[in-house]
């Protein structure tokens, strides 16, 4: 018997799984003004039926995601969860956009990179629009900045795309897809 990725199932133990419900709960309580339309109980009833969801959000709250309900799609019957700290998330700093971007730099590779952790955490990165929602929230990335999904023709030209929030404005800039800096991660989302 081989053990490899399809062997290893993303699961979470029950006592995680208790803690990250009552977690998420109590930020969602706290946080009424980012979905005062929604119940706990229909979105817990959600996660319970979705433990791979369930998991990837531990993923999120595990690298300071923060993560809370920003909106529900009724058309697709999906609650949509944001990471919302204050700061782009500690635990998803210093890293380039993507793989290619990666491989590409000679020297003082970082460890990972942005595309790869959020599908390995079973999320997205942010869109620009994502992005300036979300800022509609709060205010958020003030001392940070966040990679955001980047269109295929920046990217294809060796770019890449992030947002911060200065002087009370969200601000979309440009950087090589392989620079790397200690205040810049990605924020994510996930649909349940």
């Amino acid at each position: 018997m081989t053990t490899g990725p399809s062997s290893s199932k993303k699961e979470l133990s029950l006592e995680q799984h208790e803690e990250l419900l009552t977690l998420l709960k109590a930020r969602f309580e706290k946080n009424m003004d980012r979905h005062s339309d929604l119940e706990w109980a229909n979105v817990q009833a959600k996660l319970e039926a979705n433990p791979d969801k369930l998991w990837s959000l531990h993923e999120m709250e595990k690298t300071e995601g923060e993560p809370d309900v920003v909106g529900y799609d009724a058309q697709l019957g999906e609650y949509i969860f944001y990471d919302c700290s204050k700061e782009s998330p500690k635990g998803r700093r210093s890293i380039c956009y993507d793989l290619e971007a990666l491989e590409s730099r000679k020297q003082h590779k970082p460890e990972n990179n942005a595309i790869d952790m959020a599908a390995a955490m079973g999320i997205e990165l942010l869109t620009e629009e994502q992005y300036r929602e979300l800022q509609k929230l709060g205010n958020f990335d003030l001392k940070t900045s966040s990679w955001v999904q980047t269109p295929a023709n920046i990217r294809k030209l060796g770019g890449a795309i992030f947002c911060d929030r200065r002087y009370d404005m969200v601000f979309v800039y440009h950087n090589g897809a392989e620079s790397y800096y200690a205040a810049r991660g990605f924020r994510g989302s996930l649909r349940v």
